[in-house]
């Protein structure tokens, strides 16, 4: 495959990535705060992290393959709590804080501040949409 192509599919994954963070907190301020607007945000500390999506998917993909749906999306999610735990500590090692930690301190499921466990479901979702989107590009 040309590297524009994958240029061009790693940044739409990217891309792609920051477009459901912000709904993602668009909805979920609407459930907690009433927030109607629909004010979405993310980050932009966020964008490498979701750079990893296509490098991920280029190397897993062939090997998860033959897995069910389920198996697939659940080792996704796994991975993507050591992902999202390991670049939240850096973050907070080299800013002082977590961008997101804000938002999980204090919540029932929040593992150190730096990911929660109950947006598992939330997480599946997106996984597999980005994966589905992989294999659309790829093919």
């Amino acid at each position: 495959m040309p590297w524009y192509k994958h240029l061009t599919y790693w940044l739409l994954l990217i891309f792609m990535g920051l477009a459901f963070e912000v709904i993602f907190t668009a909805v979920m301020d609407m459930k907690t705060a009433g927030d109607k607007r629909l004010k979405g945000y993310t980050y932009i500390w966020m964008m490498p992290i979701y750079a990893l999506v296509y490098p991920l998917l280029s190397v897993l993909y062939p090997q998860l393959s033959g897995y069910s749906f389920l198996l697939r999306g659940l080792f996704y999610v796994a991975l993507i709590f050591v992902v999202e735990y390991a670049s939240g500590w850096l973050l907070r090692r080299a800013t002082g804080e977590c961008p997101w930690e804000r938002n999980y301190h204090g919540q029932k499921y929040a593992v150190h501040g730096l990911i929660r466990l109950d947006y598992a479901p939330a997480w599946f979702a997106a996984v597999m949409l980005f994966e589905l989107v992989f294999r659309v590009l790829r093919d």
